[in-house]
């Protein structure tokens, strides 16, 4: 990507604050190992409808969630091999609308610190994450996941332009 000038750098920013969710919503899918099944039990009862709308998933997730729905899905790297990266900078692009991760919180994960920054940039660019099947279940049968969305977006310019020291 070329180098942007201010102007040009704050116009992309104001622009970039402006997200339009389509009908067919782009779904990363993501699972710690103790989590697998569970996603893809979760998944295998909502087959028809995520086969409506784009999937992603790391390494491993994305292997078997494809073998078990039969529909294809954009397979990243596995999450402690930069996946988790991967998905969060689609997330910054504008290219993932809706975080399903399902982690699990009685085991610490030796890529922790990219597991904080994947949810950190989810929540920068307010798109909805579920992190448990309960809140998928939420999230998957809102009448929002078949119409065309805009989420609020906060403005970051003044961070942006703030002065450092």
């Amino acid at each position: 990507m070329p180098c942007l000038n201010g102007k040009a750098f704050l116009f992309k920013l104001r622009f970039m604050n402006k997200r339009i969710m389509e009908g067919r919503k782009r779904i990363a899918l993501v699972a710690h190992d103790h989590k697998k099944n569970e996603l893809v039990e979760w998944a295998l009862f909502n087959k028809a409808t995520l086969a409506k709308h784009r999937l992603y998933a790391t390494g491993t997730t994305g292997s078997l969630l494809e073998e078990e729905l039969d529909q294809s899905i954009t397979k990243l790297l596995s999450g402690p091999l930069g996946g988790d990266q991967q998905i969060g900078a689609r997330i910054a692009e504008g290219k993932i609308d809706v975080l399903i991760f399902f982690w699990d919180p009685m085991e610490a994960q030796p890529h922790d610190p990219d597991i904080k920054a994947l949810l950190r940039v989810a929540v920068t660019w307010n798109i909805p994450i579920a992190c448990d099947r309960a809140t998928a279940d939420f999230i998957l049968t809102s009448p929002l996941m078949h119409e065309t969305y805009e989420p609020v977006i906060e403005d970051y310019s003044s961070y942006i332009k703030r002065k450092l020291k």
